[in-house]
């Protein structure tokens, strides 16, 4: 049956049943309603959020959003009904600024009768949709016909706008403006005199394009095209806020970027790779700091810490904003309190793609550059699992018992421990620590909430490996202990510390420990926690109290004991309220680290028996506990990990502290739909998903595990990278367009919604996005030799006052735009110009400031006290360590952005301030100075030092005016004050 009987139908059956019931008629009863109060936004002229009450179809089956205000049968959940009654007051239709009647409670009732009965529509009013209803992001992709034959489709598409203007292009730039528009552009450093002139003078037809090939394989375009995108996902190198903590391998991924964009990266694989490059590229672990993009923006420590689910929230509203305004130029978030007011964003909408992230935390991401490293180390993780699982298939294979048998034999019947000759002991929670004959320490009397033991010991062996010790239980403890905690008789040890004291030597020396055991481990608290530096997580034994227990402690290196040397070991119980440890020794080894583990008693048990004797229970347990530390082992071996401050399940968040806080996420937090974006009112949870405005793909991820959070991540990249993404391809064309020209096809390009600017050239834009998609495969460099290289683009950006008349904004591009150095710009074409640019690549942040702890966690910075003739200061400033809420006054003052917030494009201010900072800043005195000085070595005297000065700066000769009055001024003032004047001219400052 097609579509229209089935309405034809459908609707007869409807209206049987109406006249039966004496239903409200829609041409009568309904349509009068909605013509009146809805059509003014939902009608054939206007269309809120795609969606239209004067179309059958799309009012039955929703717009763009796919989401309909009209259930039949089922008044009580249609929107509509909610909306013009007035029960959701965030969502009141009409809107009261719409100056729209609102409905009466008697036609709402209408209304509701109406759609209970069916609800009847006739097809004479089915109404039909026109193709201009669809927003101009939102349609379909399609390669519109060349307007004229061009040797670059470009020209092809400018030109026929301009003629139906009335208008001409501008006539091509000369070749020296066109050679530092292109330096600035593709690489963002000037060329040099010599580069100039060379071009200038140039016969070859194609040097121009061989110039451009030139560039573009330059390693410096990376750097330039990097800094771009830094902005656009607002990258900086600290968290932000009150709270603004250093993230130490953050650059990791602004070299990533950097080398990305220089391997001309195809656009497809650069999305997938910054969302998910662990799903779909395990193999290749150098990518790891592509996860960087996750991480790239704020991070609200003091939130964090006091608001933990407002926090989950906010940060993931933050990833879910850059993302979706860096790739497809949506304002989703716009939607996390309502629907979109402009858009057909549905709440629904932006809580799935707030799923997409809720399985990552942001910190460090600790991974191995070497794919080879990177499988062993899988590997070996693999088998630790498998341990803690105690995964008899995995463990209790042919291959891994060999190995399990070579472990045993190495071990043989573990370490021989000497116990240590005790000396002094106190404890410093005031209880009373007692030494019977048998060598135990026994706490009595006072029992502190808090305690720390000191134990001062010595021992007869010369060399020490690890350190044991014992639990005891006892029967003066509570459940015979071998804590003292008053209910089970457990403890919590939170820290051991050991420090060695020789003779006659002037301080004590702290002791590294390497890894420690123990014989069993309370769920939550394992033994690591004595040795990981924080006073929040402890060791404990419960439920297995009223037994000894023991924990080893092994070396970072074994430690060479001279005659008189004393140990004095620390045992930190400061968690919990009474969790003291109530009966202990200490004792040592030299043995192999590797005999000296700790092992549990069950399986010490097993160990007795003869092989062939055991249960298979036994031999998983033997094991799960001998592949657990041949694993460790293996893992000691490879070598240490490189750091990414990324987003991962598992991550080392810097938090302020003197090292990073672990923290990991084994499966995905739900997400709600949160009623009126309210923290407090969760509504239905939401599952992974995109947008429902693309009607080609889907809304809704169907997953293969939920709970595995990289599908989530890799969906949504495939979403967004998928060939029928529209939004996702003109995008980033008109990112690129953006750059060159100053200003995009389309003015707002994160904002492709209904408060976005509209194209200038519709079809210049789709026509670029599908050569983009489909004949250069994705691949930027392509994109940017097709722009530069247009007669567009070389048009000269000479004022016409004619033209101006028709357009003064330069919309229909009858010139090119004249562009001013941004802050990045400016920086390094001094330091090109004063002989001062060094071009190494890659590395840490450049600390461009004097750093002291401030009163809390952000600390204080002096950016006047930096050295400005180090090493440091002649870094391109891609490689500047950028503190987001302290920034650098000078590139501050030269609009550098506030990365606390997305920046597509860059603010460019004329200001007092700005022209002083210019003349007066440190940075700015100290490359005149170097300027002049390289021109006097260059240039004997007199006139031929204005010459090379003006060379240098401008790129060409002064004229006899300028040669003359810049000679006087150099005599009066000084060759450096006169090169500090050309570096503030406009003829410097500006690229036309």
């Amino acid at each position: 049956m097609s579509r229209g009987t089935a309405y034809r139908v459908a609707s007869a059956a409807v209206l049987c049943a109406a006249a039966a019931s004496a239903a409200p008629d829609y041409v009568v009863d309904v349509r009068p309603i909605l013509e009146r109060s809805c059509y003014g936004c939902h009608g054939p002229e206007k269309q809120k959020s795609g969606y239209r009450l004067d179309v059958r179809d799309i009012a039955f089956k929703g717009g763009v959003s796919g989401a309909a205000a009209i259930r039949p049968h089922d008044s009580t959940t249609s929107p509509l009904i909610r909306y013009v009654s007035g029960d959701d007051p965030d969502m009141r239709m009409p809107p009261p600024s719409s100056a729209l009647p609102a409905l009466s409670a008697d036609e709402v009732a209408t209304l509701r009768a109406w759609i209970d009965a069916g609800p009847s529509w006739p097809d004479e009013f089915a109404g039909r949709v026109e193709p201009d209803s669809v927003h101009w992001s939102l349609r379909h992709l399609v390669r519109p016909n060349m307007p004229e034959k061009s040797a670059n489709p470009i020209d092809a598409f400018v030109r026929s706008k301009l003629t139906a203007s009335g208008l001409a292009p501008s006539p091509e730039a000369d070749r020296r403006t066109l050679i530092r528009r292109i330096y600035y552009d593709l690489i963002g450093l000037p060329p040099s005199p010599e580069k100039v002139e060379a071009f200038v003078a140039a016969t070859e037809p194609n040097a121009y394009e061989n110039l451009v090939d030139e560039l573009l394989a330059s390693p410096r375009y990376g750097e330039r095209w990097a800094r771009h995108w830094l902005d656009t996902i607002h990258f900086a190198d600290s968290h932000g806020y009150e709270h603004d903590v250093a993230r130490e391998n953050a650059w990791r991924y602004r070299d990533y970027v950097i080398a990305a964009f220089n391997n001309d990266t195809s656009w497809d694989r650069f999305v997938r790779e910054q969302l998910a490059s662990d799903v779909f590229y395990p193999d290749e672990p150098q990518l790891t700091p592509a996860l960087g993009f996750l991480g790239a923006g704020t991070f609200d420590l003091s939130t964090y810490s006091t608001a933990p689910v407002t926090f989950d929230y906010l940060d993931r509203d933050d990833l879910v904003t850059q993302t979706m305004a860096a790739f497809v130029s949506t304002t989703a978030n716009c939607a996390r309190c309502h629907a979109h007011k402009f858009d057909p964003i549905s709440q629904e909408d932006y809580y799935a793609l707030q799923a997409n992230f809720s399985g990552i935390l942001k910190g460090d991401v600790a991974y191995d550059e070497d794919a080879v490293v990177a499988r062993e180390r899988r590997r070996w993780d693999d088998l630790v699992r498998a341990a803690d699982a105690n995964d008899a298939a995995a463990l209790l294979t042919a291959e891994n018992e060999s190995l399990v048998r070579a472990w045993l034999e190495k071990r043989g019947d573990g370490a021989a421990w000497t116990p240590l000759t005790v000396e002094t002991f106190l404890s410093e929670g005031g209880a009373r620590l007692m030494l019977d004959g048998n060598g135990v320490l026994v706490s009595m009397g006072k029992l502190p909430e808090k305690d720390t033991y000191t134990i001062t010991a010595s021992t007869v062996l010369q060399t020490i490996s690890a350190i044991r010790l014992n639990v005891f239980a006892h029967e003066s403890l509570p459940a015979k202990g071998p804590g003292r905690q008053s209910e089970n008789g457990n403890f919590h040890l939170s820290e051991i510390k050991v420090r060695l004291f020789e003779r006659g030597g002037p301080e004590p020396v702290d002791i590294a420990l390497r890894r420690a055991t123990a014989d069993f481990n309370q769920d939550g608290w394992g033994i690591e926690h004595a040795n990981d530096g924080a006073a929040g997580t402890a060791w404990g034994i419960h439920p297995a109290e009223g037994v000894s227990h023991y924990a080893v402690f092994e070396l970072a290196e074994p430690l060479k004991l001279k005659a008189g040397a004393r140990l004095a070991i620390s045992l930190d119980q400061l968690h919990g309220s009474g969790h003291i440890i109530g009966a202990f020794n200490l004792a040592a080894t030299g043995d192999p680290a590797d005999r000296a583990v700790a092992i549990p008693a069950a399986v010490e048990s097993a160990l007795a028996l003869p092989e062939s004797e055991r249960t298979e229970a036994q031999r998983t347990a033997i094991a799960s506990t001998a592949s657990r530390f041949l694993a460790l082992d293996a893992l000691d071996r490879l070598p240490p990990q490189t750091s990414v401050y990324a987003a991962a399940k598992r991550v080392a968040m810097p938090v302020g502290e003197p090292k990073p806080k672990p923290e990991s996420l084994d499966t995905p937090k739900t997400v709600h739909l949160m009623e009126r974006g309210e923290f407090d009112k969760p509504r239905d949870e939401i599952p992974p998903g995109a947008l429902s405005a693309l009607a080609h793909l889907p809304a809704r991820f169907a997953l293969n595990d939920p709970n595995n959070e990289g599908e989530r991540r890799a969906a949504l990249a495939d979403w967004i990278a998928h060939p029928d993404n529209v939004l996702t391809w003109r995008s980033v064309v008109n990112r690129v367009w953006h750059y060159h020209f100053g200003r995009g096809l389309c003015d707002t390009p994160s904002d492709f919604g209904e408060m976005g600017g509209t194209p200038s050239h519709p079809e210049l834009i789709d026509w670029l996005a599908v050569w983009f998609r489909d004949d250069a495969k994705g691949s930027l460099k392509q994109l940017h030799r097709l722009i530069v290289t247009s007669e567009t683009y070389r048009q000269s950006s000479q004022y016409r006052a004619e033209a101006a008349r028709v357009d003064g904004e330069n919309r229909m591009l009858w010139r090119q735009n004249r562009q001013r150095l941004d802050a990045d710009a400016y920086r390094d074409f001094v330091l090109t110009v004063s002989g001062r640019l060094d071009l190494t690549m890659g590395g840490p942040g450049v600390q461009q400031f004097a750093k002291a702890p401030g009163p809390q966690l952000t600390p204080a910075l002096d950016y006047s006290a930096y050295d400005w003739k180090g090493d440091g200061a002649r870094r391109r400033s891609i490689y500047r360590f950028v503190w987001r809420g302290i920034p650098d006054p000078f590139m501050e003052a030269l609009d550098f952005p506030d990365l606390g917030l997305l920046s597509p494009t860059r603010g460019f201010s004329a200001s007092a301030l700005q022209a002083l900072a210019m003349y007066n800043n440190e940075f700015v005195l100290h490359h005149s100075a170097a300027l002049a000085e390289s021109v006097t070595q260059t240039a004997p005297d007199g006139s031929a030092l204005v010459d090379v000065a003006v060379r240098s700066v401008w790129l060409r000769a002064p004229s006899d005016d300028e040669r003359e009055a810049f000679a006087a001024f150099a005599d009066s003032y000084g060759l450096p004050a006169l090169c500090r004047v050309l570096l503030n001219s406009d003829e410097f400052l500006f690229v036309d």
